[in-house]
């Protein structure tokens, strides 16, 4: 397929230049990574409604692995069989194979709650605790029955890139912070057990250009010790920070996956160059 002339545009008309991490540089080419997590014939259903269909996917260790889409195209629904938060929904049933690290997540002997430890989830809306910034950083751990200590909370907010901002006000509500020292917030307290993966749901989508540019630094610098799977509205983003891309498609079918520079100069499939372009919404 040839690639059109014309580049991509974001919802601001703004055009859309694919980069991402593998893109540029002086051309060298590292080996494959590992891959840790894999969907194999993939489905889900709520209710009598499928929501997503047959899914394959390889996604390679550390990085940061976009998921784009038209809304209602089951983006979030793959984001949240990864670590299992779809248990939570009554009508939700899947099928399938999700494996992790090459276990499937559905065999009865998987502890979702041990799960969530190694695969952390941020939500779209900042939901920082009615607790000191502290206690937010430390609540996983406690949860999890790990102990804490000053040294790991001060070091996922460091990693957050929010220590330097909230230096000395650890004792403060974290609801007194802004919309995206918030979002930091809620990053530092789901890094802070160290997991192996990192799921993010339009962590930007509620910021502003400001603290969206901040939490798109952070992205690509925790993708040096954490796998990160981002679900974003915004093509433009994906083609910023991501290694790899995604892409859903009406009825949950996953059209296409591979370099993000390629899915958004010369993607495979004409569905996938329509939605990149525009001409399909």
């Amino acid at each position: 397929m040839e690639s059109t002339e014309s580049e991509p545009a974001d919802d601001h008309g703004t055009s859309v230049t694919a980069r991402g991490k593998d893109a540029g540089g002086d051309g060298a080419t590292a080996g494959p990574a590992r891959t840790i997590l894999e969907a194999r014939d993939l489905n889900v259903y709520y209710g009598e409604e499928q929501a997503l269909r047959d899914v394959d996917i390889e996604i390679p260790e550390k990085g940061v692995t976009a998921v784009i889409g038209p809304s209602g195209c089951g983006k979030s629904t793959f984001l949240r069989c990864i670590n299992r938060m779809n248990d939570l929904v009554d009508a939700a049933r899947v099928e399938g194979e999700l494996l992790f690290d090459g276990k499937n997540v559905y065999d009865d002997d998987v502890d979702p709650v041990a799960l969530r430890r190694k695969i952390g989830m941020v939500f779209q809306q900042p939901n920082p605790f009615p607790k000191s910034i502290r206690d937010n950083v430390a609540y996983g751990l406690k949860v999890q029955g790990e102990d804490v200590d000053e040294e790991t909370i001060h070091q996922a907010l460091e990693r957050a890139a929010l220590l330097e901002e909230i230096d000395g006000r650890l004792d403060e509500s974290g609801l007194e912070l802004s919309g995206g020292q918030q979002q930091r917030l809620c990053i530092a307290r789901a890094i802070a057990p160290d997991p192996d993966v990192l799921l993010m749901d339009e962590p930007a989508s509620a910021l502003d250009p400001v603290a969206t540019s901040k939490i798109e630094d952070l992205i690509e610098d925790l993708a040096e010790e954490y796998t990160v799977v981002i679900v974003t509205h915004n093509m433009q983003q994906a083609a910023r920070i991501s290694d790899k891309t995604a892409v859903f498609l009406t009825g949950g079918e996953l059209v296409e996956f591979g370099n993000t520079e390629k899915i958004f100069e010369n993607p495979d499939h004409d569905r996938v160059e329509d939605y990149i372009t525009g001409k399909f919404g």
